[in-house]
Parts: C-alpha cells; sequence; structure tokens
C-alpha cells in the first residue's frame, strides 16, 4: 500500500511538469497582442498549431488544449482575441464577442500565423491552425487567408460553401460537429464537404448525431458528451500526426 501510495505521489508530482506555457508578444499592426506559447522539450523544429478560443476567451479549457497539443510535440500558440478579457457568463461572453472588429480578429490572426512561422523551433511549412465554437469559425478564416495553412481544424465553427471562398484553401480541413447543434445546421456542413470535394479539396467531417454547440467542453453542464469528445480528440490527433507529418 505504501509502495502504491508513494506510486501515486510520483505521477502526480510528473504530471506537474507538463508543458509550460510562456508568455510572448508581438505586432499586430500598431497594437502589441500578448499569447501564451507552448513548445516540446528540444531544439526541434517541431510543425505549429495556432490555437483559437471560444467566445469565453483564453480561459484555463483552452491553455489546457494547447498544453496537450505541445505534450504530443507540436508548437502551440494559444492566441488571445479579446486582449485579455475573460468571460465567465454567456452574456458577457456574447458582449466582448461581438466588440471584436472583424478587421482586427483577421489582422490578429495573421499576426499569429506569422509570429509563429518565425520561431527557430517550428516547421515553417508545417503549421496548422484549430479553434471551437467562435474559435473554430475564426480557424476556418485562418484556411481562407493563410495559403500557406497546411491543416486546418474546425470544431463547430461556421463555415463558407460558396465556390469563389473555397477556392483559396489549400489546407487539408477537419470538421467537427454536432447533429443538435442550433446555430450550425447539418445541411450546411453537408453542403460545404460536397462543395470541397467537388473542388477536390482535402476534407474529413464528422458530425455526432446527438450532440449540440459546444459539446467538448466539460463546462457545458448540459450539452457535454465525454465519449464524443474522446472520439474527436481521437481523430483530430491522427489528423494533425497524418497532415503535419509527426
Amino acid at each position: 500500500m505504501k509502495f502504491l501510495c508513494l506510486t501515486l505521489v510520483l505521477l502526480c508530482a510528473l504530471s506537474a511538469f507538463a508543458a509550460t506555457s510562456k508568455s510572448v508578444s508581438y505586432k499586430s499592426g500598431d497594437d502589441t497582442v500578448q499569447a501564451l506559447i507552448y513548445a516540446p522539450e528540444g531544439k526541434g523544429p517541431f510543425p505549429g498549431i495556432l490555437v483559437i478560443h471560444e467566445w469565453w476567451g483564453l480561459n484555463d479549457w483552452v491553455k489546457e488544449q494547447a498544453s496537450k497539443l505541445s505534450d504530443l510535440g507540436y508548437v502551440a500558440l494559444a492566441v488571445d482575441l479579446y486582449r485579455g478579457k475573460v468571460a465567465t457568463k454567456p452574456d458577457e461572453a456574447h458582449e466582448i464577442m461581438r466588440g471584436v472588429p472583424d478587421d482586427r480578429a483577421a489582422r490578429d490572426l495573421h499576426a499569429a500565423f506569422e509570429f509563429l512561422k518565425s520561431q527557430a523551433n517550428v516547421k515553417k511549412d508545417r503549421i496548422a491552425s484549430i479553434g471551437w465554437c467562435m474559435g473554430g469559425g475564426y480557424s476556418f478564416e485562418v484556411a481562407l487567408q493563410e495559403p500557406t495553412l497546411t491543416a486546418d481544424v474546425v470544431n463547430y465553427g461556421h463555415l463558407a460553401t460558396d465556390p469563389e471562398s473555397l477556392k483559396k484553401i489549400n489546407a487539408s480541413i477537419l470538421g467537427i460537429f454536432g447533429g443538435q447543434d442550433r446555430g450550425i445546421s447539418v445541411d450546411d456542413v453537408k453542403k460545404f464537404q460536397q462543395s470541397m470535394k467537388q473542388m477536390d479539396k482535402k476534407v474529413d467531417v464528422v458530425i455526432y448525431p446527438n450532440a449540440g454547440h459546444g459539446f467538448e467542453n466539460p463546462n457545458n453542464k448540459t450539452g457535454y458528451r465525454a465519449d464524443d469528445t474522446a472520439d474527436a480528440w481521437k481523430r483530430t490527433v491522427s489528423f494533425l500526426a497524418e497532415t503535419l507529418g509527426k
């Protein structure tokens, strides 16, 4: 029993040495913005991933996702589109989200992409983007505005279906959606998938029939689906390994 207890203590201690973050800053137009960067041990270079938060802001859950990705061997840059603000209530999140100008968000994401590419331990031709909810939509926007993006994960984020927009995409896309999402319809997701395939774009879409919006975040007390989340994470890990060459 003492040995078991000691083993558990050591495991807990080791888990505290998982990927740690470092605060960084970079220019976005005339502004200086902050972000958190997570890097594996070693010089690399490693593939890089932009990690884009939900409408709550850069909170602990998103930081955890960035840390998990770094543990897998990626340099993960957790961007902060809210400039330090973090919401805890839906009405607060909605208010902050509406206050982010579209052009500023696009500029911040481009600046984040360029900053990640500039890091000595990052493979400049192996960069992906991932986001959830609002961040899922922004992750898709990164695929539209960054022609050298390698891979893109959209977790229940808004999409485009018009051919002129989709022509801009060179990245492989993984889309993860809930069949009960009241904001993003299954029909729209399937139309996006069909349009991408007709244009010979690389796309993989999975729809969890009984899941709603935000089903991957355990803080979503009424909508969190553990089994679907585990499967979505497994698919995400496999997709990133395949597309980023790990």
